[in-house]
């Protein structure tokens, strides 16, 4: 009969595409996880890894059983969950995976008062581009990613957060500072600074400027950042003008402004992001409501702009 050990085995090595890895992470010796796998091999008449291929990879069926097998793990959790719930307790780990345009901004905000107010629950941050938190969530190795939606993927749900507003970050040298009115169409120009590719924040603003890739060909100094810092500091000192999400502004620059557009009220949609499977329902509600209580309240309104997508 197939165990749930066996089945944390073959979810670890699906995860870590290695066996010594995932043993380690397992903390039981090799050849017992292997032994344990080959077990459930065996018994169900199918192999579930490719051992020829480097990294391992699952096979056909063997996909379909890990899918199963992270169901049934979740399922089994769930127990855990409804006795917590019964003892009104507040404890466990919660992995979060956030990306780099809302982590320096919106963490400060809200952790520390959360690790504070449940000091049994455990929490790790992980920074991720919006793919990678996709595919940690499909793999169980973070529990929940905070980001920008609609992702439009299927098995993961999202639970809004709030709504921030995009703005325009200019050097006040730049003639876009003398402007009265800035419409998106004025931004199609080689003076935008661009996050680097990957980054939703970057998809978004290419796609509200209706902004390509080739505007950049005039420039004599291109540069893509990961960190929005990094770019703000090069509009402050360099020129040019960016984007900026409304929990960025700081204010503290002499050599910039920040404006509103005219022809529309950008947003972009910051939400939870979770596997169907997700047991620990109550701690994503506490973590959810501390982060609406540390951000403005306007942010929880919907009707504040129209939501631009990434995707």
């Amino acid at each position: 009969m197939i165990s749930l050990v066996q089945l944390e085995y073959i979810v670890a090595v699906d995860r870590y595409r290695h066996f010594v890895t995932a043993s380690q992470k397992c903390f039981v010796t090799q050849p017992t996880l292997s032994m344990q796998i080959k077990k459930m091999e065996v018994e169900l008449g199918v192999l579930i890894f490719d051992r020829t291929k480097q990294p391992l990879t699952p096979t056909e069926i063997g996909e379909k059983i890990i899918d199963q097998a992270r169901i049934t793990l979740a399922q089994s959790k769930k127990i855990t969950e409804v006795v917590a719930n019964y003892n009104d307790t507040v404890s466990g780990k919660i992995t979060i995976g956030i990306i780099p345009s809302l982590a320096p901004y919106l963490l400060p905000l809200f952790i520390r008062k959360f690790t504070k107010k449940y000091p049994e629950v455990s929490v790790t941050v992980i920074e991720l581009l919006t793919n990678e938190i996709i595919e940690g969530l499909k793999k169980d190795s973070i529990d929940v990613g905070i980001l920008v939606t609609p992702l439009h993927e299927k098995g993961i749900k999202e639970d809004c957060l709030f709504y921030e507003k995009m703005l325009i970050y200019i050097n006040k040298s730049h003639p876009l500072a003398l402007k009265k009115e800035i419409q998106s169409k004025d931004l199609v120009n080689s003076d935008l600074w661009l996050l680097s590719t990957g980054h939703c924040f970057r998809s978004q603003v290419m796609n509200l400027c209706n902004y390509k890739d080739n505007t950049l060909k005039n420039q004599d100094f291109n540069y893509e950042s990961g960190s929005l810092e990094t770019i703000k500091k090069l509009v402050a000192l360099e020129g040019g003008f960016t984007l900026i999400p409304e929990l960025a502004v700081d204010g503290h620059n002499n050599n910039t402004i920040v404006r509103d557009f005219n022809d529309t009220n950008p947003i972009r949609e910051v939400s939870f992001a979770y596997s169907h499977n997700y047991f620990k329902k109550k701690l994503l509600d506490l973590l959810s409501q501390e982060i609406k209580n540390a951000v403005p309240q306007e942010m929880l309104e919907k009707n504040r702009g129209q939501i631009v997508e990434w995707r």
